[in-house]
């Protein structure tokens, strides 16, 4: 800490200013993070106060009680919704790292047929919204008969075009002479793919790794479509469902705040364990 404050001393005006400046902006991006934890436990009666309050004053954990009991008595508990969850997210963040990484390493570092032809439709697809390929996505997993299944879950995501754009942009710049000099020494592609493009993309693997988390942990459209057992719909698809039909307009918001802070909890947590990766990704390329 006392480098820390020498250097604070030291600073000219406009770096305090400058500091001041982004303290302040800091506080107010995390207003809507407070928020949340905030609403969490505030009791029935301080959900529907107008003007509402920003801050809780009579926290309470009957929220999460309610929450828990109307899982209890649901014919699904809560515990199957977030076990689904933990494992669709588990085995597409693992299948969306492998395969994005493979496909980028390939693209940014071999010259083949049709190499630019895949990187224009890559580029293409980034300009889809994920509801035009709703339709199409749900003739594939039907047609092939994965509805119910956790492979379900699991190959919509699997194509991630963000991934290996970002990966190809990435991987390009780690210098070909270093892989070079692996295949001298006798490394062949897997040895090279595992031992040198694995390691020096870890900022860029991070920073997908917290994308692809955020949008499958907070997924509603695989739950919707493909699984018509409640038994394998996901924690996102239950909270979601607490706020639909007129009946839970009211009586359910004391539920949806407690689930909706337990949603976001673990993309808070997974965000401030990479978040130096991420800035990584952003200054870095490849080497130095």
């Amino acid at each position: 800490m006392m480098p820390k404050l020498r250097r604070l001393r030291t600073a000219s005006p406009f770096q305090v200013m400058l500091i001041t400046l982004f303290t302040a902006l800091a506080l107010f991006m995390s207003l809507p993070i407070i928020f949340i934890f905030n609403h969490a436990f505030k009791p029935q009666n301080e959900l529907f106060l107008f003007p509402p309050r920003f801050f809780v004053r009579h926290p309470t954990l009957h929220n999460f009680e309610t929450l828990f009991l109307h899982a209890s008595n649901a014919t699904v508990p809560f515990t199957r919704y977030l076990f689904n969850s933990l494992v669709v997210v588990s085995l597409t963040l693992v299948s969306v790292v492998v395969v994005s990484t493979m496909a980028a390493y390939v693209l940014a570092k071999y010259q083949f047929h049709f190499k630019q032809l895949i990187m224009s439709l890559i580029t293409l697809s980034l300009m889809f919204a994920p509801e035009t390929v709703s339709i199409p996505r749900y003739l594939v997993i039907n047609g092939i008969g994965l509805n119910n299944t956790y492979l379900g879950h699991i190959l919509p995501s699997l194509a991630s075009p963000v991934a290996v754009f970002m990966l190809v942009g990435f991987i390009s710049q780690i210098p070909s002479d270093l892989m070079e000099a692996a295949r001298i020494d006798g490394a062949g592609h897997v040895g090279i793919f595992v031992r040198m493009i694995l390691p020096l993309s870890v900022p860029a693997i991070a920073t997908i790794s917290i994308l692809t988390f955020q949008g499958v942990w907070g997924d509603v459209e695989t739950s919707t479509l493909f699984m018509q057992k409640e038994t394998m719909r996901t924690l996102a698809f239950y909270v979601n469902s607490l706020l639909g039909g007129l009946q839970n307009n009211v009586a359910g918001q004391n539920m949806a705040a407690a689930a909706g802070l337990l949603i976001f909890i673990p993309n808070l947590i997974i965000f401030l364990l990479f978040q130096r990766r991420v800035l990584e990704t952003m200054v870095h390329s490849g080497i130095k």
